[in-house]
């Protein structure tokens, strides 16, 4: 079997909205399908491990990798800086694996730019109580924290147009399950389907092999 070559799926929400648990969700349902590990300088929560969640970095060392066109895209996020490696993405794609980048509006449009054909999907809550909610529940940071978390998921909500697609998190099995229909039905497309499965189509159709 021919392999293709893999799609890049940018997936983007306000903090609180469910993006990471639903993307854990899909990795566990979909084979050949990765979340790209990003670079940040911000400091690591417990729990997380470096070169898993995160490729953790000092500033400097950020600014250094910026100088040398090293990555995708770079953004600066809660006074943090987040970037993707070029390199690490592309050679995942080329090797048919689908590549899913976990990140802001920001970050999606400087992908956009070079990458047009990346599938962009933006996760929304149900209400804005249900996304004061969440970000409480979490009890990780003081009012004044999540009265700014607020604030910034509504401005970074207002970019939901510039995407492929658009879920709303409202019962988790059911957006997980319409986050699953999307990568199913791009890997079921002609383009991809003509080069994965050119033998049974030579073997069906010989005369228009």
């Amino acid at each position: 079997m021919s392999q293709s070559k893999g799609h890049l799926y940018v997936i983007s929400a306000p903090s609180g909205a469910g993006k990471t648990s639903l993307v854990a969700a899909l990795l566990k349902k979909i084979d050949r399908l990765e979340v790209s590990v990003s670079h940040t300088t911000r400091t690591a929560r417990s729990g997380e491990e470096n070169g898993v969640n995160y490729h953790f970095v000092d500033k400097p060392a950020f600014q250094a990798l910026i100088d040398q066109g090293a990555f995708f895209e770079h953004a600066k996020v809660f006074g943090n800086y987040y970037g993707t490696s070029r390199l690490a993405i592309n050679a995942r794609l080329e090797a048919g694996i689908d590549v899913i980048l976990e990140i802001d509006w920001q970050g999606a449009g400087q992908v956009r730019k070079q990458m047009p054909e990346a599938i962009g999907i933006f996760i929304l809550p149900p209400s804005l109580q249900a996304l004061r909610e969440r970000l409480n529940a979490r009890g990780q940071d003081s009012a004044d924290v999540i009265e700014g978390r607020m604030q910034q998921a509504i401005s970074e909500m207002s970019h939901w147009q510039e995407y492929d697609y658009l879920l709303i998190n409202d019962e988790f099995s059911h957006a997980l399950s319409e986050l699953n229909a999307i990568f199913v039905a791009k890997r079921l497309e002609l383009a991809k389907q003509r080069l994965e499965k050119a033998s049974l189509l030579a073997e069906l159709l010989p005369t228009e092999a």
